[in-house]
């Protein structure tokens, strides 16, 4: 596998340079600065890729390349979208990148409730709380249908601990949870979440797919014969959030989508701490049935934890080697499956992957840096990755 970094462009902390001492082989990056729905111009591009060939990198993937609201739901504007999504594509093929990460995700992406939660060995870590999130919902957001998500019991909890939740909490809970995480599609506000919420009305969970499976259809057979592989990112969690339809979150979601748009250059970016918060995911499974169409992988653990709801766990972002997911396996079977790519003469038989999520360690305290995307962090889990991959290489 080719040990990728994501960067976040010249805004970011960590400089390029710097990378080669973690080892780094490529970079994962996007242009931030362009909204949803908008062309990539291939100026734009072309700065970026220079900048990275400056500092000794290639630009591996691209993540995101962001799919508009409009597309997601349908919408009248959808094939003004598609078209600029479509020369966005031809813009990048230009400029030599082949492999595009996008997600379907309604309105919010990566979705957290705690952004800095304190470990027993004095780092911090991301972490998902479903009564947290009930308490926005209810409470902050005021959805009017937010009491069908959720029991007496959790209702009542919820609650209770707005209630008892000081103003400042209260801010902090409502701006990690519409802010996102670093590299989300859109910053949206309070008022931006409730009119957005209204256009997913009438989308079902087969509404939802069925538009995916359009824009595929409109983008996947223009993106092959550009060289391009298109891969979609799993829903962070896995599970419905705000009455919002998830279409990709399980081994048999990708496996109706990707059926459904049988070509090459559709596929999956294979997330073990997304995927990996549902109840018995499988992630070896998931490499035996779908690892051809594999295009990309985050590498990265989760582990759930007791909560109100088992369906929808409580999870923080636990270290690379440990939480739910069996690393050493993952990274076998994802290794077997280069094997089969090299022996079948496949060009793409190196799969790029990132560490993804690390938790702050150390001197990242002190750098105040981005959530989820610290760098010692991130290099320690990279470094464990490395050598589980050069133990069983």
């Amino acid at each position: 596998m080719k040990q990728c970094w994501r960067w976040f462009g010249p805004d970011d902390q960590i400089r390029l340079g710097d990378l080669h001492q973690a080892g780094v082989e490529g970079i994962v990056t996007a242009l931030h600065h362009i909204p949803p729905g908008y062309v990539w111009n291939r100026e734009d591009i072309r700065t970026r890729r220079q900048t990275l060939e400056a500092a000794g990198f290639a630009w591996d993937v691209v993540e995101s390349l962001p799919v508009s609201e409009t597309i997601k739901t349908g919408g009248k504007d959808f094939s003004e979208d598609i078209q600029h999504y479509r020369t966005s594509l031809t813009n990048l093929a230009r400029e030599g990148i082949t492999t595009v990460c996008y997600n379907f995700m309604p309105i919010l992406d990566w979705t957290r409730t705690v952004l800095r939660e304190p470990q027993p060995h004095g780092g911090t870590a991301m972490r998902f709380s479903l009564l947290d999130f009930a308490v926005f919902d209810l409470f902050i957001l005021r959805r009017p249908a937010a009491t069908e998500d959720y029991d007496a019991a959790l209702q009542e909890a919820a609650r209770t601990r707005f209630k008892t939740m000081p103003d400042e909490e209260r801010a902090t809970l409502r701006q990690t949870i519409i802010a996102g995480l670093p590299g989300a599609n859109d910053t949206w506000t309070l008022e931006d979440v409730k009119a957005r919420l209204d256009t997913y009305r009438a989308i079902t969970p087969d509404r939802l797919r069925s538009n995916l499976i359009d824009f595929l259809g409109e983008v996947a057979t223009h993106a092959g014969q550009l060289g391009i592989r298109l891969c979609c990112h799993p829903d962070d969690p896995p599970f419905p959030l705000l009455g919002l339809p998830r279409v990709m979150s399980s081994t048999a979601d990708y496996a109706r989508v990707l059926d459904a748009v049988d070509m090459p250059s559709s596929g999956a970016t294979f997330c073990t701490g997304s995927l990996g918060v549902a109840p018995g995911f499988d992630p070896v499974d998931f490499i035996t049935r779908l690892g051809s169409k594999i295009h990309f992988a985050h590498l990265r653990n989760t582990q759930r934890l007791p909560g109100p709801d088992p369906e929808r766990p409580d999870f923080f972002e636990a270290a690379h080697l440990d939480g739910d997911t069996d690393m050493v396996a993952v990274i076998r079977a994802l290794l077997d499956e280069e094997k089969r790519r090299a022996t079948a003469g496949r060009a793409d038989s190196q799969i790029p992957m990132r560490p993804d999520h690390g938790q702050e360690l150390l001197t990242d305290r002190e750098r105040e840096s981005a959530p989820g995307y610290p760098l010692i962090g991130r290099m320690r889990g990279l470094a464990e990755l490395r050598g589980v991959i050069r133990a069983l290489a």
